[in-house]
């Protein structure tokens, strides 16, 4: 069974998705300027770590809540 979350989304170049199959968490990440990359963890705290690297609260100082979203987003996976 798969399980599949909407992180963001911006339009149809930028976005991320969470698919659960079975054990394994499948991640894309599909932007304009790179294209799509696809992560794949064992396990949610190897892919909260993910998250914490890639969106780093730094980058966010002017819009909180956007990040606020994400990493709630993410914690429901």
């Amino acid at each position: 069974m798969i399980k599949k979350h909407e992180i963001y989304k911006t339009d149809k170049w930028n976005m991320m998705t969470v698919e659960v199959q079975g054990r394994y968490i499948v991640l894309r990440e599909i932007s304009d300027q790179w294209g799509e990359e696809t992560h794949t963890f064992l396990s949610r705290p190897a892919m909260m770590q993910w998250v914490n690297n890639r969106f780093n609260k730094d980058s966010y100082k002017d819009n909180e809540e956007e990040y606020k979203n994400i990493i709630a987003a993410f914690k429901q996976v």
